[in-house]
């Protein structure tokens, strides 16, 4: 347990101090903002409709924009848009330590393999518990200054939604993460592990959706990929789904909530052992 919580520090100083991680996280929190208040705000003002909120009332854009509308604001674009950004700081923690030699240093010289990975591992499921906070957090007061701006009535959302979205949100990216972490490990490229799994998670499995109803016995399958259980559980939480016309791409309706819980947690899972073995059973070089 000591090796694994010094692990663990040394993993959060080397993020903390790292520029990538800094620059993925301002790229989700402007990504969230700006989809999520910036579009809707400036086309409830002007009237003027985009491709996202045509259609859609200004008293719609505006309710969807105050404080009792941020359980679903927090989630909506974690499925598709946040979870590539997470995936891709899980690829880059892992795959750069095979290209930077710190791997074989650390698994050569420190506290174990099994040590130094959980400690990765440790220190990235508090960068996601950080993320998923700061957004709820900003979120909230970006909704309370338009609240007042706007003359509406300055309700909070009630605790046990918010708590269902910050969970959701949790289990959601953690399952990213970890996917990018797998991803790492198994190239020993941060380059390629980004590359491959930006193609998944944007490419591949929208493709595997829209083949579904063609090839028999494939929507079996992607019914149940780690995006869909994703999009679901946001879709079941109340956020617009990809199929209506003002909806979120990646939010979907095709898994119940329950069932998107438990295949992503199972995912989570899944990423995170499968990852250790490999790191445990391969050699370094």
């Amino acid at each position: 347990m000591s090796a694994l919580l010094a692990s663990t520090r040394a993993e959060l100083l080397r993020l903390r101090r790292w520029p990538a991680l800094w620059v993925l996280l301002g790229v989700w929190i402007t990504l969230n903002l700006t989809f999520v208040y910036g579009f809707n705000y400036i086309a409830y003002r002007t009237g003027d409709a985009s491709a996202v909120t045509e259609g859609v009332p200004p008293q719609a854009l505006l309710a969807d924009m105050l404080p009792t509308a941020v359980p679903q604001s927090v989630i909506q674009g974690m499925p598709m848009f946040g979870g590539a950004i997470l995936m891709i700081l899980g690829a880059l923690s892992a795959g750069s330590g095979y290209g930077w030699g710190t791997w074989k240093t650390v698994l050569t010289q420190g506290p174990g393999r099994v040590a130094a990975f959980g400690g990765t591992l440790a220190a990235l499921a508090l960068v996601v518990i950080g993320v998923v906070l700061a957004t709820a957090a900003i979120d909230l007061g970006v909704s309370s200054v338009l609240a007042v701006v706007e003359s509406q009535p300055l309700e909070m959302p009630p605790l046990g939604e918010l708590a269902e979205a910050v969970g959701a949100g949790l289990l959601v990216l953690g399952m990213w993460t970890a996917a990018g972490v797998l991803i790492g490990v198994l190239t020993k490229s941060p380059a390629l592990a980004v590359g491959l799994g930006l193609v998944w998670a944007l490419v591949v499995e929208n493709l595997l959706r829209g083949v579904s109803d063609l090839l028999g016995g494939m929507a079996t399958v992607s019914d149940h990929l780690p995006g869909t259980a994703a999009g679901s559980l946001v879709g079941a939480l109340g956020a617009r789904g990809e199929a209506e016309g003002d909806g979120t791409p990646g939010v979907l309706t095709v898994l119940d909530g329950g069932t998107a819980t438990w295949l992503l947690a199972a995912y989570l899972v899944a990423f995170a052992v499968v990852g250790l073995m490999l790191v445990r059973r391969r050699d370094l070089a």
